[in-house]
């Protein structure tokens, strides 16, 4: 009983409160907020979207607002490091970096395989210590005695059981 008692308080005092909604609520109004205006345009990187509403990058340092100077002027006296600076300026990722995969697959297999073993287990355990034997009247032996019991009390004879077993030639129809 004392045993009891001390782990329900330590489940109220610890454990409990951190999985609790109510508390956990609670906590979130505490603490400021982060909040996605959604009324104004927002940069995102998306093979569906190929161009974001707003740059990148929106505060540029001195060395940036010298190199968008430089691009209004002709490409070619660019080099191949500004070009691809101003690129970044304007998108984080190109097409291929948002294309190529990501490991996550192999944590999602993880996590499937771990609750299949997990379930693996628990059926095991069940067979072995909760479900009892197999009851003696799924016995072959004991459907045989009961299926020729069946067809000798004539057991549904219009469209049942007894309707299949030829009684003339004693065999199934």
């Amino acid at each position: 009983m004392l045993s009891t008692r001390a782990l329900v308080r330590g489940l109220q005092a610890g454990l409990w409160r951190r999985v609790s909604t109510s508390t956990t609520a609670l906590a979130s109004h505490s603490q400021a907020v982060d909040v996605i205006d959604c009324s104004v345009p927002q940069y995102n990187d998306r093979l569906d979207t190929p161009l974001p509403d707003i740059p990148y990058v929106q505060n540029l340092t001195p060395e940036q607002k010298q190199l968008k100077e430089k691009e209004k002027d002709s490409w070619t006296n660019l080099t191949k490091e500004e070009k691809l600076a101003l690129y970044r300026l304007t998108f984080e990722k190109s097409y291929a970096e948002m294309r190529e995969g990501s490991d996550e697959w192999k944590t999602v297999l993880g996590g499937i395989l771990f609750f299949f073993g997990f379930t693996g287990l628990l059926v095991w355990w069940q067979r072995l210590y909760v479900y009892g034997d197999v009851p003696h009247t799924l016995d072959p032996e004991w459907v045989d005695k009961q299926t020729q019991r069946m067809i000798d009390m004539r057991v549904n004879p219009v469209h049942g059981f007894s309707s299949k077993w030829d009684y003339e030639k004693k065999q199934w129809k």
